[in-house]
């Protein structure tokens, strides 16, 4: 499969659109099953509040809130897709470009230093462009994901050691949780990447923070670590945009990997309730969209 950089420019520029106004079905299932179990008064008219929010931004086609985010674009690529790397990127990046100037939306990206904003949701290294590989024989996937500061500014890391043990992880798991308390926007999706390198732990809590609802880790024991951290973050009491209830978070997902016999390196990243994404495929028969 040849893939046309002119259709990858242009379903990036409506990824990051759809991404904004329109939240994936699991998210609004998961914030109407935190409101159906919710036992706290103030929290129910929290989460009603979010539900009435979300309904208004369809029916008026607006955004679902105003931090439009750092740009953050993963791909997958099947086996047989014919592509120039460097073509790709380029057209993910034009294509953000033009979703921030042309609906317009509000460039959240600055120079690090000067703190410049060249209002076009781009710049050095940005958008955050992650390329991995699959099975499938002629596809590639390209998902978007805007992360607001709220919960991006809520990353944590610590370089665990074997003798803090499992319990070491569940306490700065927590820990963290407590730490960011109403900051991002709960209920959340609480993303913990454990094991690999630094780098790799910090990435694959960004990974768990932003996959579906619902979805398991894929290893035995981080999806029983799963459950257990979830019931614990949910027994804190932080509550929806942390004015106190039962649904502090959606769920804890996990990411792990195989690390070094001396290191137990484990991250947290938090989604917020508006936990946003947007997907395109494409093969030989076109483009398809979803979450």
């Amino acid at each position: 499969m040849q893939l046309q950089m002119k259709a990858v420019e242009e379903a990036c520029k409506e990824l990051y659109i759809r991404a904004l106004k329109v939240l994936p079905d699991d998210v609004k299932a998961g914030i109407e099953r935190l409101n159906q179990g919710e036992s706290d008064a103030r929290a129910q008219v929290v989460l009603k509040t979010m539900i009435t929010n979300i309904a208004v931004a369809e029916r008026e086609d607006n955004l679902l809130c105003q931090d439009t985010g750092l740009p953050i674009y993963k791909v997958k690529i099947g086996r047989n897709v014919q592509l120039d790397g460097m073509e790709l990127k380029a057209a993910i990046r034009k294509g953000c470009e033009r979703a921030t100037t042309e609906y317009p939306l509000r460039s959240s990206v600055v120079h690090p230093i000067t703190r410049k904003n060249n209002h076009t949701s781009c710049g050095i290294d940005m958008p955050a462009i992650s390329i991995d590989f699959c099975d499938d024989d002629e596809m590639i996937e390209i998902e978007m994901v805007p992360k607001g500061s709220g919960s991006e500014n809520n990353s944590f890391l610590k370089m665990a050691i074997p003798a803090d043990g499992i319990n070491g992880v569940k306490a700065f798991v927590i820990d963290s949780v407590v730490s960011a308390g109403g900051k991002t926007c709960p209920p959340t999706i609480v993303g913990v990447g454990i094991g690999g390198t630094s780098e790799q732990c910090v990435a694959m809590a960004k990974r768990a923070a932003t996959r579906a609802l619902g979805s398991v880790c894929s290893d035995e024991e981080g999806a029983k670590l799963e459950q257990e951290l979830t019931a614990a973050v949910n027994k804190l009491g932080i509550g929806p945009q942390g004015l106190g209830g039962d649904g502090t978070a959606f769920a804890v997902h996990i990411e792990l990997a195989h690390t070094h016999i001396t290191l137990n390196p484990v991250a947290v990243n938090m989604q917020c309730h508006s936990a946003r994404r947007a997907r395109a495929t494409f093969t030989p028969d076109g483009v398809t969209y979803g979450f």
